[in-house]
Parts: C-alpha cells; sequence; structure tokens
C-alpha cells in the first residue's frame, strides 16, 4: 500500500499526517526534531513525502530527508489551497493543512525531483537577496521623490547609497559563484546568446530554475506559471489565464519577453503575428515569455547556443 505524507512547516514546529493510516503528530523544527521525524517516517515507508514551500522554512526539513534517501518533494502552496477549495475544506489549522498536503500529494503524485546542490542554493539565495534589495531601494527612491523636509531627505539619502554599496557588493557575490563553475560559466553564456535574455535574467534562471533543460515543453510552461488554462462548464467558455508557478522566474521571463519582442528576430515576428490576429498586447507578451522559456530550455537541454533559423 502506498504511503503519501504531508506535512505543514512553521518556524517552530512541523505538523505531521499520513494517509490512508491518518496518522497525525507535530514535533519541533530544530534539527533533534527533524531527525527523530526523518526515524518515524522511514517506519512509514513513504512512496511520497510533500511540503509546502513556506518562505524558506521548509528547506532544512526538505534537505535533510532528501539526504537521508526519503522521497520527498516542496509543492506550491497556491495549487494546494485550491484543492483545498475544491474540497471544500474552509477551515485552516496547522494539521489541516498538513491533512490537505497528504491528500494533494496523495491525488496528484507530484513529480519527485533532487534538491538543489549548495552551490546552486548559495546562487538562489544571492539572487534572492538581490531581488530585495532592488525592491527595497525602489520604495526608498518613491518616498525621496514625496519627502519635503531636508532632514528627511538627508536620511532617505544615506539609506538609499548603503543599499546601492550592498547591491553592488551582491553582485560581485554572484559573479565570484558564477565564474567559480564552468558548467555556470557555459550555461550563462547559452541562455545569454539568445538576444532578449541579459545576465540578471540569465542568473535568475540558473538559480531559481535549476530544472530547465531537463523540462519537457509543458512542465516549461508549467513551472514558470506560463501554461495558459481554460475555463469550461456546459456550453460556456470562459478566457484563458496563467496562474501559479514561480513568480521570481515569471517576472525575470515577462521582464526578457518585452526585450525579447523588440530585438529577438524569432519572438518578434511571432509576437506581430499574434498582434496582427488581434490579440491583447498582453495576451501576445505572455505567449512570447511562454515560447521564450521553451526555447531556453531547449538550449540548456542540447547544450547549443541561439541561432536565428
Amino acid at each position: 500500500m502506498d504511503v503519501y505524507v504531508g506535512i505543514d512547516v512553521s518556524k517552530d514546529s512541523l505538523d505531521v499526517h499520513v494517509r490512508p493510516g491518518g496518522e497525525a503528530f507535530s514535533i519541533a523544527s530544530d534539527a533533534e526534531g527533524v531527525a527523530a521525524l526523518i526515524e518515524r517516517l522511514r517506519g512509514f515507508g513513504p512512496s511520497l513525502v510533500a511540503l509546502e514551500a513556506t518562505g524558506g522554512f521548509e528547506t532544512v526539513a526538505a534537505g535533510a530527508m532528501a539526504s537521508a534517501g526519503l522521497p520527498v518533494v516542496v509543492v506550491n502552496p497556491s495549487q494546494v489551497r485550491a484543492f483545498a477549495q475544491a474540497l471544500g475544506q474552509r477551515a485552516k489549522t496547522d494539521p489541516i493543512d498538513a491533512m490537505v498536503i497528504a491528500r494533494f500529494a496523495e491525488a496528484t503524485r507530484p513529480v519527485v525531483r533532487a534538491l538543489p546542490d549548495e552551490e546552486v542554493r548559495l546562487l538562489s539565495d544571492l539572487v534572492a537577496r538581490r531581488r530585495q534589495i532592488v525592491q527595497m531601494l525602489v520604495a526608498e527612491r518613491q518616498r525621496l521623490a514625496r519627502a519635503l523636509e531636508p532632514r528627511l531627505k538627508k536620511s532617505l539619502g544615506r539609506l538609499i547609497r548603503a543599499l546601492q554599496k550592498e547591491l553592488a557588493q551582491i553582485d560581485g557575490d554572484i559573479d565570484q559563484a558564477v565564474r567559480a563553475s564552468p558548467i555556470w560559466r557555459r550555461n550563462e553564456d547559452l541562455l545569454q546568446s539568445v538576444p532578449g535574455v541579459g545576465k540578471i535574467v540569465a542568473r535568475t534562471l540558473m538559480a531559481e530554475l535549476p530544472e530547465l533543460g531537463t523540462l519537457n515543453r509543458r512542465e516549461a510552461a508549467a513551472i514558470t506559471g506560463l501554461a495558459p488554462f481554460t475555463q469550461t462548464s456546459g456550453r460556456w467558455r470562459g478566457k484563458s489565464f496563467t496562474s501559479g508557478g514561480r513568480a521570481s522566474v515569471r517576472s525575470v521571463l515577462f521582464l526578457a519577453s518585452l526585450s525579447a519582442a523588440r530585438h529577438n528576430p524569432q519572438l518578434k515576428a511571432f509576437h506581430q503575428r499574434l498582434i496582427a490576429a488581434g490579440k491583447p498586447k498582453m495576451v501576445a507578451l505572455i505567449a512570447v515569455a511562454r515560447k521564450l522559456v521553451i526555447l531556453l530550455n531547449a538550449i540548456l537541454r542540447d547544450q547549443k547556443p541561439w541561432q536565428n533559423a
């Protein structure tokens, strides 16, 4: 009998639910607790252990379980929440969330993927930190533009200069990390061979989409939240929409699509055909972003730079 485990992760505890037996328990999310959890899960012989992505709290537990040989997968919280709504499960507590995650794992059986190694995790953390600093810079510059009091302007100016200095340091750390790996240097060059893809886009994809190059077309679109879904019911046909996926990756792909729609001959022609066919501008750009990630996935898979066919 297949056994599925759902784990709701918080800063202080791990709430666990096991299906189909229904066992439920909570354990501390510190090192001792994770070690005890691994031993207890081994006794169940699980087919799949699923945790929600919770802003980094799941990383230690997922890494430890993967290292111990358990079949662990980190699932998308929005997909789990949609699944709970489909079940009519409106109550939300940590034990209930663990039960829903276990049922989600049992119903969907997401593919277990290898966790990023330490170098990829480091690059991912650096890229995430860079994104946070850029967001802080944008916010402080907006405050400076509205400020009237001279002392407030000076305070904002000091903070902006400090953030700019920290941004330069992070960029240097990212450069060092990429240069230290021949594989990363090669992949960065391959990704940047595509017109419209710059250094930041390439490094974000390498850090936050390490599966790129191993996916099929549908997986590449779905994992980035660029796969279209159509709403239908009887004779009613709703508009297609995109949702889910990795938001940070989707954001940089959308920005890259703006550039690619102007400077990449293939994607520019594709974009113009969609506009000529009457597609709304946003729909056309999302289609370009989807085509772009499929193209980038193929380039890393084949290890061949982009060529204008």
